[in-house]
């Protein structure tokens, strides 16, 4: 009785918080009636008319292309998400990277490296994001020099335009590495023969076709660069500002989870013989991960969500480009019932595969 008692009470409050929902969007459809403009999803056809600073977006029989002013208001749409999922996915992947050194450095042995560690944390985390943008954007990088003076040092160009890197391009011996790939997942019961075959089927590759990976450098031209990877200034801010704040917040769950694993721990593991680096890798920092995984979600979606922080400096991403089509078409309502979905199928992907990371983990370690 007390499991129906509680699945009932669930299902009246959903029932009146679905009831309220529909009650404002039947009001919002009214109102847009009376003034004659319907609720239709069809503006999403119309040319846009409008550019964008960066970025690319998918066209029917050409595949991802460059968005163009003459594409619809779709394709801009389009354009601004793969902009956000550029700039959430590595942000994500770096600032956990950092998140983790930070972690160590706050529980390091060495005074400086701990007060150094500590110093950052309390910094950003005490900060707005919005301010800390803004100081990379303005404060920093369009402080840089100019183009003709642009500084430049073992292949990358730092200048007012954007950061300019080496660029990873696959050559010819490519399909070796997918050969190599392939045997190292047949074989991985067998460590030693899953290396070997990893590594054969990559240099089989390199002796028939060539290198797997060529390093594309960037080269200054009189009115840009030419090869290699540009990171234009709004989105090297954008990245910049999103990693280093969400890595303060990492390390904090980083260091907890690493002061949860027991002490015994350490102590039996230093019984045996091994070292502190040896210790930290292969004993206390698989057991942190599992603690870790639960709260990095929460971090990975504040990081994915921030994005929309983009507009502040220019960055073209999907909050952004969502202001700019709402404003032109006046479908301002369908606008961002569209860009809140997306946002959600985000965040919720994103939990998806962190929670199944999690089961996993979890599962393998319980055995």
């Amino acid at each position: 009785m007390p499991r129906l008692r509680d699945l009932l009470v669930q299902g009246l409050v959903l029932g009146l918080v679905a009831w309220g929902l529909f009650l404002l969007f039947a009001e919002a459809r009214s109102r847009m009636a009376a003034q004659g403009i319907p609720f239709s999803f069809a503006f999403l056809s119309q040319e846009a008319g409008f550019s964008l600073s960066e970025g690319v977006t998918y066209a029917p029989g050409e595949g991802l292309r460059p968005y163009y002013p003459s594409d619809t208001y779709l394709q801009a749409l389009l354009a601004g998400f793969f902009n956000t999922l550029k700039v959430a996915l590595t942000g994500i992947a770096v600032a956990t990277l950092l998140g983790l050194l930070v972690a160590a450095g706050r529980l390091s042995t060495n005074p400086l490296a701990r007060a150094l560690a500590a110093g950052y944390v309390e910094l950003i985390r005490n900060t707005p994001l919005l301010l800390q943008l803004f100081v990379w954007y303005f404060a920093v990088l369009l402080k840089l020099p100019p183009w003709e003076s642009a500084l430049s040092w073992g292949g990358v160009i730092l200048s007012q335009r954007g950061l300019a890197l080496p660029q990873i391009v696959l050559g010819g011996g490519a399909w070796g590495i997918a050969v190599g790939a392939l045997a190292w997942w047949l074989l991985r019961r067998r460590p030693p023969l899953a290396w070997g075959g990893l590594l054969s089927g990559v240099f089989l590759g390199w002796v028939v076709s060539g290198p797997p990976v060529v390093f594309a450098f960037p080269a200054k031209e009189a009115f840009g660069t030419r090869g290699g990877l540009l990171l234009s200034p709004e989105f090297a801010a954008l990245l910049f500002g999103l990693i280093v704040y969400t890595a303060a917040f990492i390390a904090e769950v980083f260091r907890g989870a690493i002061l949860a694993v027991p002490k015994g721990q350490w102590e039996a593991a230093y019984a045996l013989g091994l070292e502190g680096r040896d210790v930290f890798r292969l004993i206390v920092l698989p057991q942190a991960v599992r603690i870790a995984v639960p709260p990095l979600a929460n971090q990975y979606l504040n990081l994915a969500k921030n994005t929309s922080l983009g507009v502040a400096v220019g960055y073209p991403d999907l909050f952004s480009v969502y202001s700019t089509v709402a404003n032109q078409s006046g479908r301002s309502l369908e606008a961002i019932l569209l860009v809140m979905a997306v946002y959600l199928t985000l965040s919720l992907s994103i939990s998806a595969v962190v929670n199944t990371y999690n089961r996993r983990v979890a599962l393998r370690w319980r055995l």
